[in-house]
C-alpha cells in the first residue's frame, strides 16, 4: 500500500513539475520527423497482464518492424530522439503508466511479449510484482545500446546474454524488495543519469 501511494504521489508530482516542458518536446518531435509524438508498445505487466507502455517517440515511424532491439548508432533513431534518449527524457510519459497503476517507479523493467513467452517457470516470478521505470538491470546495463552496437546479431546477444542476467537481477529484486531498497535504486538511478549527462 505504501509503495502504491508513493508511486501515485511521485508520478503525479513529476508530471506536474515537468508539464511546462511537454509542449516543447512535443513540438520538437513533430518538427524533426513525421509521425506521432508518443510511442506505445505492448509489454507484459504484473500477473502477466498486458499493457501499452507510453514514451516519447524517438525513432522513425514503423521502426519496430525492422527489429525490437536498438543500438547506439541505430539509423532509425531521429535527431531529437538521440537527444531525448541521452537525457533520459523519452521515458517521461511512462509516469502516466505509473500513475494509473500499470507500472511502479521501481520494479523489473517490463518486457515485450515475444521475450516473456520464453521465460522459465522460475523467471516468471518477476511478474509477481508491478514492473518499474528503473531496476537493478537499468543500473547494470546503463550502456546497453553501446554494448550491442558492435555485435553482428544484437538481438541474439540480448536474448542469450543480457536478458538472462537482467532476469537474475530482477529475481534478486523480488526477494529483497522493500521501500528502502526502492529508495536506494532510485537514488542510484538519479546519480547515474546525472553522471551520464555530465560526461
Amino acid at each position: 500500500m505504501a509503495k502504491r501511494l508513493f508511486d501515485i504521489i511521485s508520478s503525479g508530482f513529476g508530471l506536474l513539475v515537468i508539464s511546462p516542458l511537454l509542449p516543447v518536446i512535443a513540438l520538437a518531435i513533430k518538427l524533426d520527423s513525421t509521425g506521432p509524438v508518443f510511442y506505445r508498445q505492448p509489454r507484459i505487466g504484473m500477473d502477466r497482464k498486458p499493457f501499452n507502455i507510453l514514451k516519447f517517440r524517438t525513432m522513425t515511424v514503423d521502426a519496430d518492424k525492422q527489429g525490437d532491439i536498438s543500438v547506439k548508432s541505430d539509423a532509425r533513431i531521429t535527431r531529437v530522439g538521440r537527444w531525448l534518449r541521452r537525457l533520459e527524457m523519452d521515458e517521461i510519459p511512462t509516469l502516466v503508466n505509473v500513475l494509473i497503476g500499470d507500472m511502479s517507479v521501481v520494479g523489473p523493467r517490463p518486457e515485450l511479449p515475444v521475450y516473456v513467452q520464453d521465460y522459465s517457470q522460475d523467471q516468471l516470478r518477476v511478474l509477481s510484482v508491478r514492473p518499474g521505470m528503473t531496476d537493478l538491470g537499468t543500473l547494470r546495463y546503463r550502456n546497453e545500446t553501446e554494448l550491442l552496437d558492435g555485435e553482428r546479431d544484437p538481438e541474439q546477444v540480448y536474448r542469450e546474454q543480457i536478458l538472462p542476467d537482467k532476469l537474475r537481477l530482477n529475481l534478486e529484486y523480488v526477494e529483497r524488495k522493500s521501500f528502502w531498497f526502492d529508495m536506494k535504486i532510485i537514488f542510484e538511478t538519479l546519480g547515474m543519469v546525472v553522471k551520464q549527462n555530465k560526461g
